[in-house]
């Protein structure tokens, strides 16, 4: 397994299965906003849903803030319908079957290698990683992280302090 990637590495140039098995190349949601790419075990187990529905409570404020979210796990791209409608998640889940984006990001298994990472990435306009975040069980930090850095890569400033 390669090393992940970190601040400063270029957003890898594979293609995915998405929506409708249509492919889609990475590479080619750079450029006009800011990526953020989540890597996730599996449709519809609990961290996983918490994790998406988090993204889906949150999505507007990504978008405002000048993102596209994209999220990346091996299963099928009929599995990723089933769970983008039965949560009614706003953005593209991509297969990534074979593991090649996977490894070309440099996630590997968490949990005694049974269970595929959770990792964040962010990139900038140019497609250079700005952010990366790794935790299977800290589910909300990727979504509340993320936020963060997309609006100070984008001008938004940093997120409002949550009361408490």
């Amino acid at each position: 397994m390669a090393k992940m990637l970190k601040d400063g590495d270029a957003v890898p140039d594979v293609t995915l299965m998405g929506p409708g098995n249509a492919p889609v190349r990475l590479r080619d949601l750079v450029g006009d906003k800011v990526l953020v790419v989540y890597f996730y075990p599996r449709d519809d187990s609990p961290g996983c849903t918490v994790q998406a529905c988090s993204l889906r409570d949150q999505y507007q404020d990504f978008t405002d803030a000048g993102a596209d979210v994209v999220g990346i796990s091996s299963d099928s791209a009929d599995s990723h319908e089933k769970f983008v409608a039965k949560h009614r998640l706003p953005f593209r889940l991509l297969s990534d079957p074979d593991g090649a984006a996977r490894k070309a990001f440099g996630v590997g298994t968490n949990f005694l290698g049974l269970l595929p990472g959770r990792v964040t990435f962010i990139a900038d306009r140019t497609g250079t990683i700005r952010y990366a975040f790794d935790s299977q069980m800290q589910v909300r930090k990727h979504v509340s992280g993320a936020l963060e850095i997309v609006r100070s890569l984008t001008g938004q400033g940093a997120a409002p302090a949550r009361p408490g």
